[in-house]
């Protein structure tokens, strides 16, 4: 008997041209180069804050006497923060931590003696405040102050150490002259009294300090700020600062790059100023 066979289906060849389905690929863009408009606008914009943090928010200043020592050597580089002892502005005043003089700020301002003359000192009285030296030792309002920042090594002198009470010296210092008359006006049983918007300051090295005690109080609007840290230190010579000519400058700046690393004085780099 013949025999009937049943097709069978074949599956479909694969068709030759057949391609695997496209995976999508994360595609990154190119970057877009700067213009040269753009580059200088961006060095502007921080040269511009860079003068602005400068001028209105950081100072660097450089200590050039020993009458901080040993709070503040000479040769210290300090940066200075001109915004808390400033006066208060009322459209931005609420926004900056704003504060009047504390006794014990080591702070820097401008010399009521010496106009364009910067200098730094510490706050001794405030406004209200009675105050008098005996024997060396300061007295505010009738209480013996505890002062272990204080270097005093020299001999007795009646007006430096019993203050204002002790014999008047008459030193050849800017702005003593007019301090001698005017002393007599705020001395009351024996104490200074400290006017409104004024500070009395005094240097830690007592020895050799002018300050207060010569030529009179600090006016509120001649504070600068409050030196924040020693960001530099430098060995240099006491007189260092007085040598103004051009010659001497450039000897300086040879000094400072032959000995940049063994007069560095690096324990005090970053110290806090207090």
């Amino acid at each position: 008997m013949p025999t009937t066979k049943k097709p069978v289906k074949a599956a479909p060849d694969k068709a030759p041209d057949a391609k695997p389905p496209k995976t999508e690929q994360s595609e990154t863009p190119e970057k877009r180069k700067e213009t040269t408009a753009e580059f200088i606008a961006s060095i502007a914009v921080v040269l511009v804050t860079g003068l602005f943090i400068i001028t209105f928010t950081l100072q660097a200043f450089t200590i050039p006497s020993s009458s901080m020592e040993n709070t503040l050597l000479i040769g210290d580089h300090v940066f200075v923060d001109r915004i808390l002892l400033a006066p208060a502005t009322k459209w931005i005043g609420k926004l900056i931590p704003y504060r009047a003089p504390r006794h014990g700020d080591v702070f820097v301002f401008l010399s009521p003696g010496e106009p364009g003359l910067y200098v730094v000192k510490r706050v001794m009285g405030l406004p209200g405040d009675r105050i008098h030296l005996q024997d060396g030792v300061v007295y505010r309002n009738g209480e013996k102050l505890n002062e272990p920042y204080v270097l005093a090594s020299g001999e007795y002198d009646s007006y430096r150490d019993d203050f204002p009470n002790g014999t008047p010296e008459y030193s050849d210092c800017h702005g003593c002259a007019e301090w001698r008359l005017q002393m007599p006006s705020y001395v009351k049983n024996g104490d200074l009294v400290v006017p409104p918007d004024s500070v009395f300051a005094m240097g830690d090295h007592r020895d050799v300090s002018l300050d207060s005690r010569y030529w009179g109080f600090v006016p509120y609007e001649n504070l600068i700020g409050r030196p924040m840290f020693i960001y530099w230190s430098f060995v240099t010579p006491r007189d260092e600062y007085e040598r103004q000519s051009i010659g001497e400058r450039i000897a300086w700046l040879f000094n400072i790059v032959i000995h940049f690393f063994d007069h560095t004085r690096w324990s005090r780099m970053f110290h806090v100023v207090h």
